[in-house]
């Protein structure tokens, strides 16, 4: 058995907001199989899904005491890894003009790379990033070296 993350489900407590600024915004178009209370959208090797807050925790069985206020930092940053420098900035760009918050402007990083991070009118914590070591294919996913053997 392989595990191998598909979906990325952010819990969102306005859904028509959160789905105008990823396809608006950002450009991303909703799969077919989008409908009511849920999006789909395909993200390089993984998909990113918008789903109400509430029905998370719902159908996790958590109870409504584990939702925190809107917009705070839960503890999860979610990454776009770009082709170029040049990406990360026009990607950035585009974040904000649709209503992100810049949290850190794209800038040299201390593991060797080019990052900046966003905030989503949701509260969501995206870094986008490149870096020359990182290989991306076709659809954009993130290819990583094989394990070291020892």
């Amino acid at each position: 058995m392989r595990f191998g993350m598909t979906i990325v489900t952010l819990g969102v407590d306005d859904l028509d907001r959160a789905a105008a600024f990823y396809e608006q915004g950002l450009g991303l178009e909703p799969s077919a199989i989008s409908q009511g209370a849920i999006r789909f959208y395909q993200c390089g090797a993984a998909v990113l899904a918008l789903y109400p807050r509430t029905g998370l925790l719902e159908d996790a069985q958590l109870p409504q005491a584990s939702l925190g206020e809107p917009g705070r930092f839960d503890g999860v940053t979610l990454a776009c890894n770009c082709a170029s420098r040049q990406e990360v900035d026009g990607l950035m760009a585009r974040a904000v003009a649709a209503g992100a918050r810049m949290v850190k402007r794209p800038q040299e990083v201390f593991w060797g790379g080019y990052s900046g991070y966003f905030q989503d009118p949701e509260g969501h914590l995206w870094e986008l990033a490149h870096a020359d070591f990182f290989t991306l294919n076709e659809q954009g996913g993130l290819v990583l070296p094989p394990p070291a053997r020892s």
